[in-house]
């Protein structure tokens, strides 16, 4: 069974493909969530992996060389059998144009390739751009943060994050919107960054700084408000200003809500996070994420023999789309996924030594990674000097399903 922390995330992460799916499949108009759904995604991503990174240099025994290539070995275990079996599939049967920039899609610039044609074809593959700007992330926040001084750690992500809102505020002066606004790495390193300042803050101390304990519920008030306001027609001027706002002002919110979660809500909202349909909706998030388009593409394609209407966004689009979504995301974790994500255990972040660091290992492994938790990402570190106990309480548990 996950932990209450592994728990809370996993539902944290159902919270966010939901909010994808109500903007992709039910909500009529321009739907914003979707987008603060993917910003979820990124605060939860910036923040495990940083966790993870600084857990194993925090080990007697880390070697950067050992902690990297495990790093990107993990990743690439979990993240690029199903995308590339999805790419495969898509090649083949050429669905909705999508040989049409393949190569840029399958080397992960799917958002370069989006920007620079400033359209959505194929629409098919057009949630794969913040595949990639995790992928791109993956690649050279690892060495920042295994390279980086300990103490630099938390101004190197403020710097990240300011230079993510100075290019918000650059561009209304360079005239009309277009795609790259949003879709080029600087869009979204602040949510990014900022998951990986809650790491870095919470690997020091639990308590949270008085200006974020006094505004994050303001903030989360006016976010709403902008939510709702944005639906209407507005000049250029206000619209650049709104956009501006719902990409900045919901960041301290969710990394709050990232943070609470990862030592777990008590409460009713402790309880909502682990219940057992959110959390298994968690755990499949990802592939929810990666097949819901290709889902939705066959719908369409197939209205024909479907009494319910799915050629259109509404209820019957998210039942019989989401429906199916779910199904395939299910059969891929459980057939493809979960298999390969055990090969995970040959990549520990830390290499244990002989004596202590060996036992310790055993002795987690024996009652974690035999339990089948190995999928759920865990990643233990071990700490010489103390006893089984606890190098238990210090074995990182934290799910990396994202």
């Amino acid at each position: 069974m996950l932990n209450m922390r592994d728990r809370q995330l996993d539902g944290l992460r159902a919270a966010a493909v939901s909010m994808v799916l109500y903007a992709h499949f039910f909500a009529a108009d321009d739907s914003h969530w979707g987008h603060i759904g993917v910003r979820l995604f990124f605060v939860l991503s910036g923040f495990l992996i940083t966790r993870l990174l600084l857990d194993a240099r925090s080990a007697a025994q880390f070697e950067r060389a050992t902690a990297l290539k495990s790093f990107y070995a993990r990743r690439a275990l979990r993240i690029f059998p199903p995308y590339f079996a999805m790419l495969g599939v898509l090649w083949l049967v050429n669905l909705e144009g999508a040989r049409e920039g393949w190569v840029w899609h399958a080397l992960y610039l799917s958002n370069f390739w989006y920007a620079l044609r400033d359209a959505w074809t194929p629409w098919v593959l057009c949630h794969t751009w913040s595949l990639s700007i995790e992928e791109q992330f993956y690649i050279v926040w690892p060495l920042l943060v295994l390279l980086t001084p300990r103490h630099l750690l938390g101004r190197l992500c403020v710097g990240v994050i300011t230079a993510s809102l100075a290019y918000r505020f650059y561009w209304p002066l360079t005239g009309e919107p277009s795609l790259a606004r949003d879709l080029l790495p600087p869009a979204s390193m602040d949510a990014l960054a900022a998951g990986a300042l809650l790491a870095v803050h919470r690997s020091t101390t639990t308590s949270w700084p008085r200006w974020m304990t006094v505004s994050w519920l303001p903030l989360s008030i006016v976010s709403l408000a902008l939510l709702w306001a944005r639906v209407t027609a507005m000049g250029p001027a206000l619209d650049w200003l709104v956009w501006i706002a719902l990409e900045a002002l919901p960041l301290i919110p969710l990394a709050m809500l990232v943070g609470h979660a990862s030592t777990g809500f008590s409460g009713r909202a402790g309880r909502l996070l682990e219940l057992q349909p959110l959390t298994a909706l968690g755990r499949v998030s990802y592939g929810v994420y990666l097949f819901h388009p290709v889902v939705l593409a066959l719908a369409v394609k197939t209205q024909g023999w479907i009494p319910i209407n799915v050629a259109e966004q509404g209820l019957g689009r998210l039942l019989v789309a989401g429906s199916a979504t779910l199904i395939v995301a299910a059969l891929s974790w459980f057939a493809f996924e979960k298999p390969l994500n055990a090969l995970k255990r040959h990549f520990p972040y830390v290499r244990p030594n002989s004596g202590f660091g060996a036992a310790a290992m055993s002795t987690v492994q024996a009652d974690e990674w035999l339990r089948g938790r190995t999928d759920e990402g865990l990643r233990p570190v071990y700490l010489p000097g103390a006893g089984a106990s606890c190098a238990r309480g210090k074995t990182l548990q934290a799910s990396d399903l994202q």
